[in-house]
């Protein structure tokens, strides 16, 4: 009997079609794999593979970085105040003219029974803590110098700002603090003293009052009460506790505040002596090769560097330590470095040029011949470049032989062309002024007699002048009038035209004044940057001991001018920065400073550590390769300001003084370094600018910007503009009156004004300046002008 045989089931017509899973308009990877079959793409290849960590291995990544941040805070915080490390340095400063500061220094010395207190002859109150094992050093500067309490800042790890409790802080501490506020301020700490004795009820307003002032600056900070023994334990808990704040440029580098400081001459007739410096080393390493700033007085070399005893120890010592102390004081000081005078830097800051590097040998016959060759070249390609499309047109250079003026030339341009802006003024604006300079005499009866006699009529009218050509700056941008007693291709033979002010090439090496060859530039500034702030960290005196630094060739001026009580500073310099170059500031000026400033006024600028005079020049801060002058400091935009001075590393903060004329440092801008680069290119435009005389459609005839045919001539390849946005080119001139021809594209309106541009590189002139003397007291002259009124309020319409 045959088997059944079972056949295989086939599905019908009928059978049900599932959906496919819908994936998106991408491909699937199933898809995706069966189309490259094993095939990798190029760009996957060549990729790094990235490192995937798994969770568990994330997590303990976080960890280690959380116990590294950890670590380097409390690394931080015992870096300061311990037996092995330096005192934390409180600087009190008296934000209120008339409080007294010995009864709070007798609080905070008797807050402890077993606090160790000890002031030395630079007014430097140590006070150590074992309850706390801390250890703290006061220093209070004296009221009303600014220079002081700006140089013991520097150097501070925290304020202890008081406040009067019925008046909180008057304009002079507000003024300080505008000023810190721009340096780099440390940790602050607020105090109030005498708050008890006001009435009850008093108590809790003027508390509010108080805390309102402090607010305005340090939103976070409160106010502590100082009235008894147990105010001041938790005012210096406070201080050894808080959290150091980091001031960038003073932690880059070595610095120290003298505790002692001796002065030794080799004979009385010797101009210069060797100055012993005793402190504690803060900041980073110090080495005796390199060289050392002294605040005010310029940069100097060491001879050697030695440990001493430290005399503020933590613990008060027993008698066999004093005695065995005394014996070590008898032996010599330990030496820690020597100088080499062979690793030793140089105080050379400027470059000194070869007199015989620009000269040049007679050039050889083959020499000719490829010069004529080429300018044959030069001249065949001039002849068939089509008239308004050349080159020569879009960037058009002047290769003269007069183009080379002597810098006295160039000072009378910029006299002519402050004469011109005086000249722009209408007769509407002087009648103005002259309305406006009548409030002058309405004064009080009773002081007219003496209010002439505080007023300086000289500063005033060239404050009046001042403020009329800024004004014209504003109305008019750079628009000045061309002379008619002179040609203008002599008078403004220095100028060029650009076709684009962003895009045309400009040489940054094209006749560079002779002062470049003085400076030095980097190849590199922010590499060579990188590896001076990495380099240096083992080597030299370490940071934290008790050291005493031999400082040579000091002037014998320094002890003179020296008072006891008077902080001195002394910061390490890194490499190259005793050389010069060009500094490039950012700077935005502060809004209680009114006057106008002009391009190339004297300055005092405090860099960093530094402070110098010097007269810069301003000009837009832009992305660009070219950046516009400006021949005023702008009020509310960033500008940049450029000198010649010592080569700095950012970051940098900058305080800019202006010097009055009653011998007062007033604060006018703040700031930051923002590089060192003498190929920044500072352009200064002026525009020409003409009237339409008759207009047909697109042409015009031009008149009033030049008055002879042949300045036409010259200037026919530069581009024309109008201030309603129209542009086009000189076509032929017409006369000898200096009527031209015009094209444009588009209509011309009558009421249109032609403009022409040009520009001319502008250098800094080597105005450096490393001697600042001290300012009055700020007090004497706060009241002195109290009240003077100044000139530019009678144009603050």
């Amino acid at each position: 009997m045959a088997a059944d045989v079972q056949q295989a089931h086939r599905p019908g017509a009928l059978k049900q079609q599932n959906k496919s899973h819908k994936h998106g308009k991408h491909k699937s990877k199933g898809q995706l794999d069966k189309e490259t079959k094993g095939r990798v793409n190029v760009k996957t290849a060549t990729k790094r593979n990235k490192f995937l960590q798994r969770k568990h291995d994330r997590k303990h990544h976080a960890d280690q970085i959380r116990k590294q941040k950890r670590e380097e805070i409390l690394n931080q915080k015992r870096s300061r105040g311990g037996n092995a490390s330096p005192p934390h340095f409180v600087v009190v400063l008296l934000l209120h003219e008339g409080l007294g500061v010995s009864s709070l220094l007798d609080t905070l010395k008797s807050c402890d029974e077993s606090a160790i207190v000890t002031q030395n002859e630079q007014g430097v109150i140590h006070v150590s803590i074992p309850r706390f094992k801390q250890r703290v050093s006061f220093y209070v500067p004296e009221f009303g110098n600014l220079y002081a309490v700006l140089d013991s800042v520097k150097v501070a790890d925290s304020l202890l700002c008081v406040l009067s409790p019925q008046g909180g802080m008057d304009d002079y501490g507000e003024q300080l603090l505008r000023c810190l506020f721009g340096q780099g301020i440390p940790a602050v700490t607020f105090v109030t003293q005498g708050l008890k004795k006001l009435a009850i009820k008093k108590q809790s307003e003027a508390k509010k009052f108080l805390q309102k002032k402090i607010e305005k600056w340090f939103p976070h900070e409160k106010l502590h009460s100082l009235d008894s023994e147990q105010d001041g334990l938790l005012v210096m808990r406070n201080i050894t506790n808080q959290k150091i704040k980091p001031v960038h440029y003073r932690d880059n580098r070595p610095h120290l505040i003298a505790e002692e400081i001796q002065f030794e001459l080799e004979n009385e007739e010797a101009p210069c002596g060797t100055l012993k410096v005793t402190g504690y080393l803060r900041g980073r390493n110090m080495s005796v090769n390199g060289l050392v700033h002294i605040l005010g007085w310029g940069d100097f070399q060491m001879t050697q560097i030695d440990a001493v005893t430290d005399p503020y120890p933590l613990y008060p010592k027993s008698d066999r330590q004093k005695e065995n102390a005394m014996e070590e004081d008898s032996e010599d000081v330990r030496v820690l470095e020597q100088a080499d005078p062979a690793l030793q830097e140089s105080l050379q800051s400027e470059n000194v040029p070869g007199e015989m590097e620009g000269e040049q040998t007679w050039p050889t016959e083959e020499e000719m011949e490829e010069a004529e060759a080429a300018l044959k070249a030069k001249t065949k390609l001039v002849k068939k470049v089509p008239k308004g499309t050349s080159e020569y047109q879009a960037a058009w250079i002047v290769d003269s032989e007069e183009e080379e003026i002597d810098d006295d030339e160039s000072d009378d341009e910029e006299d002519m062309e402050d004469e011109d802006m005086m000249a722009m003024d209408d007769s509407g604006s002087e009648s103005g002024d002259g309305a406006e300079f009548d409030t002058l005499t309405m004064t009080e009866a009773g002081d007219v007699a003496n209010y002439d006699q505080t007023i300086d009529m000289e500063e005033e009218e060239r404050m009046l002048e001042k403020i009329k050509e800024e004004r014209n700056h504003v109305m008019f941008p750079d628009e000045i009038d061309t002379p008619r007693e002179r040609d203008a291709r002599d008078r403004f033979q220095r100028y060029r035209g650009l076709k684009s002010f962003r895009t045309s090439p400009w040489d940054p090496k094209e006749n560079l004044p002779s002062d470049f060859a003085r400076i030095f530039q980097f190849k590199d500034f922010r590499r060579t940057k990188k590896r001076i702030m990495k380099g240096g960290e083992e080597d030299g005196v370490m940071s934290g001991w008790f050291v005493q630094i031999h400082i040579a060739n000091v002037p014998k001026d320094f002890m003179l001018s020296y008072k006891p009580g008077m902080p001195v500073v002394i910061f390490g310099l890194l490499q190259h920065e005793h050389k010069m170059s060009v500094l490039n500031f950012l700077l935005k000026r502060v809004p209680e400073y009114r006057p106008p400033i002009k391009s190339k006024d004297r300055l005092i600028f405090h860099v960093g550590f530094r402070r110098y005079s010097a007269c810069p020049i301003f000009s837009q801060h832009t992305n660009a390769n070219k950046h516009k002058f400006e021949r005023f400091l702008a009020h509310d935009t960033v500008t940049m300001a450029t000198i010649f001075g010592p080569i700095s590393f950012p970051p940098c903060p900058v305080l800019v003084f202006k010097e009055q004329h009653n011998g007062q440092h007033e604060l006018i801008a703040t700031g930051s370094l923002h590089s060192v680069n003498p190929d920044r290119i500072v352009t200064k435009r002026i525009v020409l600018s003409g009237h339409p005389f008759k207009i047909n459609k697109r042409s015009a005839v031009v008149r009033y910007m030049f008055f002879n045919r042949e300045d036409i001539e010259w200037f026919k390849p530069v581009e024309l503009h109008t201030k309603w946005g129209r542009r086009g080119h000189i076509r032929e001139p017409l006369g000898t009156h200096g009527h031209m021809k015009c094209v444009f594209d588009g209509h011309l309106k009558s009421q249109d004004t032609v403009l022409m541009n040009l520009y001319k590189r502008m250098f800094p002139k080597w105005t450096y300046n490393p001697t600042v003397l001290n300012p009055p007291p700020m007090l004497e002259s706060s009241q002195s002008m109290a009240s003077e009124p100044s000139a530019y309020q009678l144009f603050d319409d």
